[in-house]
């Protein structure tokens, strides 16, 4: 059992594979958070609290003594009215019109294993003795409210995962207007704030800045985790670099609108807090009813970022991500959206299949326009039959011309729009998210689905299944363009509006759920607009996502690097394009976008039948080699060498986890005159090993490798160039 309880002191003691943390019911019953950091063997109170009398920190109602503030302890699920002054992790609204609530310690239950989050994603176990889970009941004994918090810590991972459930006790209606996952009381403010933050087109950029006075947020008011933030900040303690120093990450297993804050408040003290975004929001409960929190994964690192992102990797991969193809590679694919757009026929669409199946590809993908009258982005989404003009012997008869050439077939969906110029809208038009009295704003000239309600997942759900049934389908698309404006629903009452975006996302968990439990020998793939729903929720669903609508090379430098802060890399969608690229116009070798492509799940997007003998003879050998290393990069540990956001070179491995074999990547941008020579630091690597690089055979030890480096070759030379190391234990 990872969980120790004391019962004379009333602490909780969680110990993981290499961090502790430390709670306590303090005073009255308020539960005190105490210590999160590297394990400790036994927990004393060496930073024992310590109260005095503060101007202007009120006392709570039963306190004894003016020393005790709620303003000023440390805690585990704040809430606001009562002495502290800082942002509550939870606002619940009660008959009376007051929001005032006062969570008290009523029991606590320690178990093995992990309990099931209904309705919503989560990490898990496969067997009871990988985790232990405290249960702790606080109580408002006014209103007779409950919350149950739950924490789980897993024994060979630094990692916590917590959540909250509010139960309606009482016997009147109450509403829940502010409802956060975890909450995390510093009692210092040493640190950075991290960051994953962009737009369209280039997602997850890093942004580190020091913590200062006041709050420091991210958040997404967009109905979806957002191309703009990502549900995720870490703070970093001061100096913590990639390899060495302390780190604290936070991330959400949810996907859609989210807040992630850190205050600093007059005393220095970090507050951390993180779940469901307030705006907008609220949830009434009737007497006996419930509202359950998403997940919120806390992990520690004494060894810096890339510790972290290590923990967060092996947690999502493995006990995240679920299906027959979690633990599987990941298929090779080309899709034809680049090459052809809305414009094909089951002709071209051979063609290109029967070039890349001479290329070595595995599986070709049908992107948009093959359903309903859908011949340019307008019409149609909504109407999941075929276009029999343009296929005419359907997806079965186009599947079996790419099956019989060798390859798998996938197709591209995006179930939660509708056109207005679609069968679908013309016969429900109240089917989609609106207001009443107000315009319908669109987006990509479509309108969002309102998947609040149970009836348009039914009717979604078996076309989609009927789709996918028509044919033999081995992967899927499921993209999600726009977000979401006039967020209300037909089908709820005034009372329950502000619950429709939350109501959206359960909705679209259990679409997914049915559909990848049916069909569970296919690939589901996320996507929105590229990168916008990158976020563990989806992971859970769907165990690989498309990046980034932008293809471009040197983009996804930046792009991929951020990425991999959280996100395993076998969760990453990487392909190649053809050049000028599509969205920044710019020029890259084939070489260089092979090498960026490769450092995720490789793909190609473009018409492989246009390539020349010489870049076909390219590609060719670009997939023979990625066959050689796929498990490598897809199931290894990844190491990041050099930051594309530090400089004008990108460097990072992956190893495999027996430290047997490794395969390292450098990208230098832009070339410079009279340029210094350089090298890379090979982390990662078995220090008592020695190894073989095999593009020039020369043998070195692990630690000289890791220590002294590798020197990039005098002879690289010009814009955009890339190197690719394969080293393998002697």
């Amino acid at each position: 059992m990872g969980i120790f309880f004391n019962e004379e002191q009333k602490t909780f003691h969680l110990q993981g594979k290499d961090t502790s943390y430390v709670l306590q019911v303090y005073g009255d019953g308020y539960l005190a958070h105490l210590y999160w950091g590297k394990r400790l063997r036994q927990y004393r109170h060496s930073n024992t609290l310590q109260f005095v009398d503060r101007a202007f920190s009120g006392n709570p109602f039963s306190a004894k003594d003016r020393t005790f503030s709620l303003d000023t302890l440390p805690q585990e699920y704040p809430g606001y009215g009562n002495t502290d002054f800082r942002a509550p992790a939870y606002e619940l609204q009660h008959k009376n019109g007051t929001t005032v609530t006062d969570l008290r310690y009523e029991k606590h239950e320690i178990f093995d294993g992990k309990p099931r989050l209904e309705g919503l994603p989560a990490v898990y176990t496969e067997d009871n003795q990988e985790a232990a889970t405290l249960e702790i009941t606080l109580k408002d004994q006014a209103s007779g409210v409950k919350v149950i918090l739950l924490y789980t810590v897993f024994h060979d991972r630094n990692v916590i995962a917590r959540s909250a459930r509010i139960i309606n006790g009482g016997i009147d209606q109450i509403s829940v207007l502010r409802a956060l996952s975890a909450n995390v009381d510093f009692r210092d403010d040493e640190f950075d704030f991290l960051q994953l933050s962009g737009a369209w087109g280039r997602e997850r950029y890093m942004e580190r800045n020091s913590l200062r006075p006041g709050i420091q947020s991210i958040e997404s008011r967009r109905g979806a985790s957002s191309h703009q933030q990502n549900p995720f900040m870490a703070l970093l303690r001061k100096g913590a670099g990639e390899e060495s120093g302390e780190v604290f990450g936070f991330s959400f297993v949810y996907s859609g609108s989210f807040l992630a804050q850190a205050e600093v408040d007059q005393f220095h003290n970090t507050r951390v807090s993180l779940g469901i975004n307030p705006f907008d929001f609220s949830w009434v409960l009737e007497s006996g009813e419930s509202f359950q929190c998403p997940e919120a994964i806390m992990v520690h690192s004494h060894e810096g970022l890339g510790g972290m992102s290590r923990t967060y990797h092996d947690l999502y991969r493995s006990r995240l991500a679920r299906g027959q193809y979690r633990d599987k590679e990941r298929p090779i694919l080309v899709n034809n959206w680049e090459a052809t757009y809305f414009d094909f026929t089951p002709e071209k669409i051979e063609e290109i299949a029967k070039a890349g199946q001479e290329l070595g590809i595995e599986l070709f993908v049908l992107d948009d326009g093959w359903f309903g009258k859908r011949n340019d982005d307008k019409t149609s989404l909504g109407d999941w039959f075929v276009n029999k003009e343009k296929l005419p012997g359907g997806l079965d008869g186009l599947a079996e011309r790419v099956n019989r050439l060798g390859l798998q077939f996938g197709l591209w969906v995006e179930p939660e729009m509708v056109s207005e110029d679609s069968e679908l809208y013309r016969k429900h038009p109240d089917w989609c998210l609106h207001v009443p009295n107000h315009d319908r704003s669109t987006s990509r000239d479509q309108l969002v689905l309102d998947f609040s309600r149970e009836d348009v997942c039914k009717a979604i759900t078996e076309a989609i299944a009927g789709a996918l049934a028509s044919a033999p389908i081995q992967y899927v698309k499921w993209d999600m363009n726009r977000s979401m404006t006039e967020i209300g629903s037909a089908a709820l009452p005034p009372e329950r509006q502000r619950e429709t975006a939350h109501r959206y996302m359960l909705g679209l968990y259990s679409v997914m759920e049915t559909l990848t439990s049916e069909f569970p020998d296919i690939l589901f793939e996320s996507c929105s607009g590229g990168g916008g729903r990158f976020d563990p929720g989806i992971l859970y669903y769907m165990p690989q996502t498309w990046t980034s609508d932008n293809t471009d090379a040197v983009s996804r430098l930046k792009i991929q690097y951020g990425t991999s802060l959280v996100y395993p890399v076998i969760a990453i969608g990487a392909h190649v394009s053809a050049v000028p690229n599509h969205q920044v116009d710019r020029i890259t070798s084939m070489g260089t976008r092979g090498a960026a492509a490769m450092s995720g799940n490789l793909g190609y997007e473009l018409d492989l039948t246009e390539l020349t003998e010489q870049e076909k003879e390219k590609v060719k050998e670009q997939i023979a080699f990625y066959k050689g290393i796929r498990t490598i990069v897809q199931f290894g540990d990844f190491y990041r060498l050099k930051s594309p956001f530090e400089g004008n070179e990108t460097a990072w491995m992956f190893v495999k986890q027996d430290k047997s074999e490794a395969v390292a990547f450098f990208f230098r941008v832009l070339a410079e005159p009279n340029a210094p020579f350089g090298r890379v630091k090979l982390h990662g690597l078995d220090e008592d090993k020695t190894y073989q690089i095999a593009e020039t055979g020369q043998v070195y030890g692990g630690d000289e490798l890791a220590h002294s480096g590798l020197s990039i070759p005098a002879s690289l030379n010009g814009d955009f160039q890339s190197l690719v190391w394969r080293i393998k234990e002697q």
